[in-house]
């Protein structure tokens, strides 16, 4: 379940069916598993309701076992709600906040790929030590944008750095020119961009309009994936600095696996997203072998949290008991256009955030599962 069609359709969207059916595909080859895998997509239009209206009707009468994807932090927990309340399995790997692994973490669910304070402590602490220490945020007006600058306001103020403002901006906006004329009129060293997909591309294309970089203002992309980073182009986004947890072009085994799943997108490189899709999905493929058991969620997502992850995108890792996955960030730069050898080389690695560090502390969330 996914944006098909709306600002996170390039991240997500019909490239997260794609990387869902390659490791469908790779688990019963690789380990020649009887397992009947049927996998339908939906787009869920940004909407909770429509997303709790489709998870109910999936669970309810066409017999999923298993969610993934749900990109837009609302809709993700909307539909956290409904399959903890019919005992289903979902495994987050596109919604941000990381109130998901926090107030409303439950043993249904898994948050794979990255959260907002995964962006917060990799992006906004490394600008902050850079010398970026006043900030201003323009925020998507909805549980993400107000999580990751919530998220990232701490750890701006724990490296030293103030928040002077923000402004808040509905998600699809098209036209940034009012939030941008605040964020220039606070003074801030740095504009935090607590936004994603079309919404913070377009913000940095009209940032770039409006001189604000020229100014003397600096942008902080606090979440960008490679396709908005493609869309943008070098030109445009260079010298931006962002976090991820996986790009096409870390290792022979990232590479390969791209290459593979580019042959079938349009020629197009994987997002951090759509990895953590592929890599999502393996690992419930495991669990539900391991068992024998797909219709109780609860039970599957244990044997998730029991199991150590391992796959070519992610490498080793594990799941907590707060359904957080944990593996390494990379705080990345974007290569200038004399750096790049290819349409898809866009960053180079500036700093490895060791899986312990790149998370929040497990004892910091207010998960009710975790026991104090």
């Amino acid at each position: 379940m996914t944006d098909m069609s709306g600002p996170y359709a390039d991240l997500a969207g019909p490239g997260a069916v794609v990387a869902a059916k390659m490791a469908a595909e790779d688990y019963v080859k690789a380990t020649g598993s009887k397992l009947k895998i049927e996998i339908v997509s939906a787009d869920h239009q940004n909407k909770p309701d429509v997303g709790s209206s489709i998870a109910r009707k999936w669970i309810d009468s066409e017999g999923v076992d298993m969610i993934l994807d749900v990109a837009t932090s609302s809709v993700m927990l909307a539909v956290a709600q409904v399959v903890k309340d019919k005992n289903s399995v979902m495994v987050n790997s596109t919604g941000g906040s990381s109130d998901m692994t926090g107030k409303f973490c439950n043993a249904n669910t898994v948050h794979w790929t990255y959260d907002t304070w995964m962006l917060a402590h990799g992006t906004g602490s490394a600008v902050v030590k850079n010398g970026g220490d006043s900030w201003f945020f323009i925020t998507a007006d909805y549980a993400f944008g107000h999580s990751l600058e919530k998220d990232t306001s701490e750890a701006v103020k724990a490296a030293g750095g103030k928040v002077l403002g923000a402004v808040r901006a509905p998600l699809g906006t098209t036209d940034f020119s009012s939030f941008l004329l605040q964020a220039q009129g606070s003074k801030a060293k740095i504009i935090g961009l607590a936004n994603a997909g079309s919404d913070a591309t377009n913000t940095i294309k009209q940032a770039a309009e409006f001189g604000i970089v020229k100014g003397g203002q600096n942008l902080a992309g606090l979440l960008l994936f490679l396709s908005d980073v493609y869309s943008l182009g070098l030109q445009t986004a260079q010298g931006l600095q962002l976090t991820e947890s996986f790009y096409w072009d870390m290792n022979d085994g990232t590479r390969a696996w791209s290459k593979r799943f580019g042959a079938l997108h349009g020629g197009r490189m994987p997002t951090m997203a759509q990895a953590g899709d592929y890599a999502g999905m393996l690992h419930y493929l495991k669990a539900v072998d391991a068992i024998q058991e797909d219709k109780d969620g609860a039970k599957v997502v244990a044997e998730m949290k029991k199991l150590p992850t391992d796959d070519p995108l992610f490498g080793k890792g594990m799941i907590r008991i707060d359904g957080r996955k944990i593996h390494p960030a990379y705080l990345f730069e974007v290569k200038k256009p004399s750096e790049s050898k290819g349409p898809w080389d866009l960053y180079k690695l500036l700093q490895t955030i060791p899986a312990d560090k790149a998370f929040r502390p497990l004892n910091e969330g207010g998960c009710p599962l975790v026991k104090s």
